[in-house]
């Protein structure tokens, strides 16, 4: 039996370019074939939906506000949610798992913090610190920023990026011997191209997340159209391996093979 988990995923209540509430991302990630999804908004430094002009507690108790409604709603739907955050540097995007909402209130601090000094204090509280899609382009952007040392690992697959932006992330990470992810990014429920993790065993904490990612655990995995997925909700369905339908990034020439050299220049930090 396998088990899959969202890694990156944005609510409206958190991130100022998402449209969905935390609460309805649970029935819509069950149905097709997900286990447990990582609340990761936008934090302080990047595309945050809740005000800055708000006092540091206030605010942080806005900006959780999304995993908290989709933790509530799953508590009865054997679905598990953790909590994460997507931090902004440069353009250049960092997934945070293992802090909390205590730690952030007691750490203001986080928001000067450099790659090397949030690197060192999310490792301090046995937490880890990926880079995300790194080798993403978009239009408000003019470098790709990299920073090998400061990181556990990378998301080698990102559903939001074209495939040839994928494939330059996950040559990067071959070079380096990074642990590698794969998560969706996703924002709306409307998206069909998605990813995630695939484990061999459910996970029942963010602890567990860290644990198996680093020990090797996790399969970064996608699939182009979720339309192509059964209703894993249906009685008929629950028998099905969800494996069967999301794939190995590791096994998909155009993620994998560059095809295309980025268009950005690019700085290693």
């Amino acid at each position: 039996m396998a088990y899959l988990y969202e890694t990156h995923l944005h609510t409206i209540e958190g991130s100022a370019c998402s449209d969905t509430p935390g609460k309805e991302y649970i029935a819509h990630m069950k149905k097709i074939g997900y286990s447990g999804i990582i609340v990761t908004d936008h934090f302080y430094n990047g595309n945050t939906a809740v005000p800055r002009t708000l006092p540091w507690k206030e605010w942080v108790e806005n900006y959780c506000l999304g995993y908290e409604h989709a933790y509530e709603a799953a508590k009865d739907k054997d679905f598990d949610v953790f909590f994460g955050i997507e931090i902004n540097f440069e353009g250049d995007e960092y997934l945070l798992y293992g802090i909390d909402k205590e730690w952030l209130l007691k750490t203001p601090e986080i928001i000067h913090m450099t790659r090397p000094e949030l690197h060192k204090a999310v490792n301090a509280v046995g937490g880890i610190m990926l880079q995300a899609h790194p080798y993403r382009e978009r239009g408000y952007l003019s470098t790709i920023h990299l920073a090998p040392n400061d990181v556990d690992g990378i998301e080698c697959f990102n559903a939001e990026n074209p495939d040839h932006q994928n494939s330059l992330g996950f040559r990067y990470g071959k070079e380096h011997s990074f642990l590698m992810s794969g998560g969706s990014d996703i924002h709306h429920l409307t998206q069909k191209h998605m990813g995630g993790m695939l484990f061999p065993y459910r996970l029942s904490s963010i602890k567990d997340y860290i644990k198996g990612f680093l020990g090797g655990d996790g399969t970064p995995v996608f699939v182009r159209d979720i339309d192509t997925i059964p209703d894993m909700t249906l009685d008929e369905n629950k028998g099905l391996d969800i494996s069967a339908f999301y794939h190995p990034v590791s096994e998909e020439k155009q993620l994998t093979e560059v095809s295309l050299p980025p268009t950005l220049p690019v700085v290693v930090h």
